[in-house]
């Protein structure tokens, strides 16, 4: 606590009225303000757009000014305007780093204005909305939730005689049919395994029984034998059966780009991803999605994002109203229906499937029935890119998987540990 609100302090460590209260109690605004809006996506502006400008309508007196920052920068610039106290009004967060944000006074509870204008938080997918909870108190209204699965090549696996991925599919049939799909003549592999956490080993580390942190957020649960399998799984593909590039290849070239110009078969990919196939006119033709191939159990990992309000905004009324907005029916169902993201909001799943009826998008919402969200801490960046950093050197051959993930587990522990000190 002590060390984060070093580096929060300025914007709200200290506590404030709005932040304390919950901003109910502040007084009504009565004359037209503009409240900023920080996202990090740059494909779902347009949507961003389009529901701004209906709420305005609907609301004349409050105007959204959309600041849109890549995500390499957000958090960054997030922390650094925080301090400086030109923090965004509302802004986008997701479950790794509510936590620590919270912890840290920078976000306002919105527990006063729920109770005070009723709303159901029984309309939003309990995995994320309970994500969003932190000691007793709400500090979001969640908008959309996500999901992975596997993107496959048709016109590739026609080429190699391989049968498309089913539901069915286990670990073994996805390294079978990756090594039948690596054609070293023509330069293509048969999946792309880079070391990433969401997208590939998180979930595999919970679907061969194992985790990532324990259930009291005190442990790492890196170096279990069963999250090592879950590890091994993708260093396996590239070290021993040679189906995917090399960590430096994927590094130059990400497992999207490589995929989208033929050069892999399969790869893990988010309901994120979606905009980005539907963009390429080709991937009509050649790409479609399946579930993802289980081990001992089905499991998967799941993020989804909130819309925060700062502590220290001056219009917490009018960004009330903004976060009610966009965290409502009317926003989600816009969403869905332009294929943006899969909304938090429940009943709005079948729209966002057939806003794309060129994939079979009905993989990633039925994936949701195996969801857990995303391992959080009170600090969860302490940890979470330094551990990924050490498990990095076992894909590159570095180091074994058992030394990788028993070091990452110790970058871990010793986090957490401070987190309780």
């Amino acid at each position: 606590m002590a060390a984060l609100c070093v580096g929060l302090a300025a914007a709200g460590c200290s506590g404030s009225d709005t932040g304390s209260n919950g901003g109910a109690a502040a007084k009504a605004e009565s004359g037209a303000v503009t409240i900023s809006y920080a996202i990090w996506e740059k494909p779902q502006l347009a949507t961003m757009q389009k529901i701004a400008a209906k709420f305005h309508a609907e609301n004349p007196k409050i105007t959204v000014d959309i600041q849109l920052t890549p995500w390499e920068q957000y958090w960054t610039k997030l922390q650094t305007s925080l301090k400086g106290g030109s923090g965004a009004d509302v802004f986008w967060m997701n479950i790794p780093n509510l936590k620590k944000y919270a912890n840290g006074g920078v976000l306002m509870p919105i527990d006063a204005y729920v109770d005070r204008d009723k709303v159901d938080l029984g309309n939003y997918v309990p995995a994320v909305m309970d994500a969003y909870k932190f000691k007793d108190h709400v500090y979001a209204l969640p908008k959309d939730v996500d999901a992975i699965a596997l993107w496959y090549n048709k016109e590739l696996f026609k080429q190699a005689g391989v049968d498309y991925p089913t539901a069915d599919w286990t670990w073994d049939d996805l390294t079978a049919a990756a090594q039948k799909l690596t054609d070293p003549a023509k330069g293509v592999y048969g999946i792309a395994a880079p070391a990433e956490d969401q997208a590939n080993y998180d979930n595999t580390i919970l679907q061969a029984g194992g985790q990532i942190l324990s259930a009291d957020g005190k442990k790492s649960g890196l170096d279990s034998p069963e999250a090592i399998r879950g590890l091994q799984f993708w260093v396996d593909l590239i070290n021993k059966y040679h189906a995917s590039p090399s960590l430096q290849q994927m590094t130059d070239t990400d497992s999207e780009q490589m995929f989208t110009s033929g050069k892999v078969a399969m790869y893990y990919g988010g309901s994120w991803t979606v905009l980005d196939m539907k963009a390429i006119p080709e991937a009509k033709r050649f790409a479609d999605v399946a579930p993802m191939p289980h081990d001992a159990q089905h499991y998967s990992v799941s993020n989804g994002l909130g819309m925060v309000i700062n502590s220290k905004t001056k219009h917490p009324d009018a960004a009330w109203q903004w976060v009610k907005y966009l965290g409502g029916k009317a926003a989600a169902q816009m969403q869905a229906e332009t294929g943006t993201v899969i909304p938090a909001y429940k009943g709005m799943a079948d729209a966002w499937v057939k806003s794309s009826p060129e994939f079979n998008l009905q993989v990633f919402v039925d994936q949701l029935k195996y969801a857990q969200p995303l391992p959080s801490s009170i600090d969860t960046p302490a940890w979470r890119d330094p551990a990924a950093a050490e498990l990095a050197k076992a894909w590159t051959g570095s180091a074994s998987v058992e030394d990788a993930a028993r070091k990452a587990a110790q970058i871990m522990n010793d986090a957490l540990a401070k987190e309780g000190s």
